[in-house]
């Protein structure tokens, strides 16, 4: 006898989830006492440490990113600032205005990842340096935290996953989500169950702002010998100086990887996390440049459709992804995960979970051919379908859910904080390298289908496409 291939994947998942939940310790809600539920937090604050034990602390790349990283950074207890690293002046000037003239500034990376009072390099340059400062520290016996997406080029992931573990050093890839209580609440949900069987991911962050489509300031001082162009450009092209490439990278393919490497690989870390999963295996995109024509040779919308096989934590589904930098509603982000009995929707700091199961009823009249039977045919229908189907079968009311973080929580602070007590304590991190390149792979495969018009295979065990 012919089995049913599908239904019989479809059983054997359901029974994984029920095993998951069960390991996972995830409990049933009580969907008509609790509408509301603030999700338990305790902020980690460590103890004191003594000057043995303090964290010598580098950053290289002092723009946003590496700023706001250190803020953070610093603030964990008994790590301390060694120095910085930047290619334009102005930005070692004001680090030394903000963290105190004593620390070392330099142009040069490896002035500071040579320093044995540095412990733990924090790597927030242009995407195409990525894995040349990553490496370079691993090699020096540094831990790294490097900004997402951990690569610029594809094949350049397994080059850091190898370094990392021949380094035996902790690298961290910085997509906080990975870190966020919400993120783990919705793990948590989805292993118990709520949604069902999931059927398709709808991810979407929308921007409306010139600074948020990357517009950003361009200081008036900036010129070929306050800034180190030679040195940004790296193995980039060739080609004289220009501030709106060093200021405005991202906008450029050269040096940056566009909405994908910026925003989805945030989207594809959170929802992997949260399935444990490896990635998608089919994926396709499309888009365009439509409204910030400044120059930039990346789109400012962007849409992907990516199919993810079955794997023993969840079902194939697909997911939808976009981002738009011109969104005239004002800009925002959800996550929803739609599942055979449920919904569940992510928003900054809070989770809603919207349950509607299908009856086992199919229900009669309406936008239906029972209108179109007789009298006596639709007599007898009723009577058939009042003793086939008996009311325990009728649909439901949708029920709901929220879980909401507490006022001022941040999932920036959980990221620094479980990156530190890694290296200090030798623990093992969520986004280490593998989990870095299984989300910037689909990222980065995102514009390799947007630029080549045409579907990207990719193998999510190996992380390479086929």
């Amino acid at each position: 006898m012919h089995k049913n291939t599908s239904d019989t994947s479809r059983r054997k998942f359901v029974k994984q989830l029920g095993s998951m939940a069960a390991l996972a310790g995830a409990t049933q809600l009580n969907w008509a006492e609790n509408d509301r539920i603030q999700i338990p937090y305790e902020k980690p604050t460590g103890k004191s440490y003594s000057p043995n034990d303090t964290i010598g602390l580098a950053v290289v790349g002092m723009g946003i990113m590496g700023f706001n990283n250190l803020n953070t950074a610093i603030q964990m207890p008994g790590t301390k600032l060694v120095g910085v690293c930047d290619l334009y002046d102005g930005r070692l000037q004001r680090s030394k205005e903000v963290y105190g003239k004593d620390i070392i500034t330099t142009r040069d990376y490896e002035e500071l990842i040579d320093n044995d009072s540095v412990d733990a390099v924090y790597v927030a340059t242009s995407d195409h340096w990525h894995d040349k400062v990553a490496i370079a520290a691993l090699k020096k016996g540094k831990h790294v935290y490097c900004e997402k997406p951990m690569v610029h080029k594809l094949e350049e992931g397994h080059g850091i996953i190898k370094a990392q573990k021949a380094s035996g050093k902790v690298l961290q890839v910085g997509s906080q989500r990975v870190s966020s209580i919400v993120y783990q609440k919705a793990r948590e949900r989805y292993r118990a169950g709520d949604i069902g069987e999931l059927v398709l991911a709808e991810i979407f962050y929308d921007r409306q702002s010139a600074l948020g489509a990357w517009q950003y300031s361009i200081p008036r001082d900036a010129s070929a010998k306050t800034v180190d162009w030679k040195r940004f450009l790296g193995d980039a092209p060739d080609m004289p100086y220009d501030p709106l490439r060093f200021f405005r990278w991202r906008n450029y393919q050269d040096y940056g990887t566009g909405v994908a490497g910026d925003l989805f690989v945030h989207l594809f870390s959170g929802l992997h996390m949260m399935l444990d999963s490896k990635g998608p295996d089919r994926i396709y995109a499309t888009g365009g440049l439509r409204y910030w024509k400044d120059g930039r040779d990346v789109p400012d919308v962007t849409l992907g459709s990516y199919d993810y096989p079955a794997t023993d934590s969840h079902p194939a589904f697909n997911v939808q992804m976009r981002v738009n930098f011109i969104d005239g509603g004002g800009g925002g982000s959800a996550v929803r995960l739609v599942g055979t009995e449920g919904v569940l929707t992510i928003g900054w700091n809070d989770i809603n979970i919207t349950r509607s199961k299908l009856s086992e009823a199919p229900g009669y009249g309406g936008w239906d051919t029972f209108n179109t039977f007789t009298e006596a045919q639709q007599k007898e229908y009723k009577t058939w379908y009042e003793s086939t189907y008996p009311k325990s079968y009728r649909m439901e009311a949708p029920k709901e859910i929220t879980f909401s973080a507490p006022e001022g929580y941040s999932e920036h602070w959980d990221h620094h904080w479980n990156f530190i007590d890694a290296v200090r304590h030798g623990k093992a991190v969520v986004e280490d390298a593998t989990f870095g390149l299984q989300a910037a792979g689909p990222a980065l495969a995102t514009n390799l289908s947007y630029f080549q018009q045409k579907i990207i295979n990719w193998n999510p065990d190996k992380m390479i496409v086929t």
